[in-house]
């Protein structure tokens, strides 16, 4: 692992749940480790090189991708793609699934999901659990104000989640 360390998430929901565990010491970084001491928001590799490779660090920098799409590609440089350390931490299919599995809605949420198939968890959180702002940094952050409630409910999605043998959860991620 790289003494440089990059965090960065693809949405509001996702930075509100590393926000709240970095703040609270539980991951195995710091935020006085990471790039900027927060959580970053790029979608692609040219716009993290651009802003970042750019600089001349001396060593290696361990990127964490928190992202729920499995196919999206982080592209780099050829000149660059030797200086990182690409870890993809994956939340499929949303997020969203964290607050499902903590109102233990799960089995609900599944059987709703078996009659529509395109049903995403965000959406379920909207209809059913009556949570309008389910995608938004505030409503994240205020919903898992207490971080054993988070830690818990990461805890009941790494479970029921199907990671694959090359990927990471956030779960991976606490100490």
């Amino acid at each position: 692992m790289g003494k440089y360390k990059a965090c960065i998430c693809e949405g509001g929901a996702e930075r509100a749940i590393l926000d709240l565990l970095l703040d609270n010491h539980r991951l195995i970084f710091k935020r006085e480790d990471l790039i900027e001491e927060e959580v970053l928001r790029y979608r692609t590799g040219k716009e993290f090189e651009d802003r970042y490779l750019r600089k001349g660090f001396n060593e290696k920098i361990t990127i964490y991708r928190v992202l729920d799409s499995r196919t999206e590609k982080f592209r780099l440089s050829k000149a660059f793609m030797h200086k990182v350390d690409v870890k993809n931490v994956i939340t499929a299919p949303e997020i969203e699934k964290i607050i499902i599995c903590n109102e233990g809605k799960y089995k609900e949420y599944e059987k709703e999901k078996s009659k529509n198939p395109n049903l995403k968890p965000s959406a379920f959180c909207k209809s059913n659990l009556n949570y309008k702002n389910v995608k938004s940094y505030s409503f994240v952050k205020e919903y898992f104000s207490d971080i054993n409630v988070l830690v818990n409910a990461l805890h009941e999605y790494r479970r029921i989640s199907k990671v694959r043998n090359n990927e990471m959860s956030i779960w991976d991620l606490l100490q």
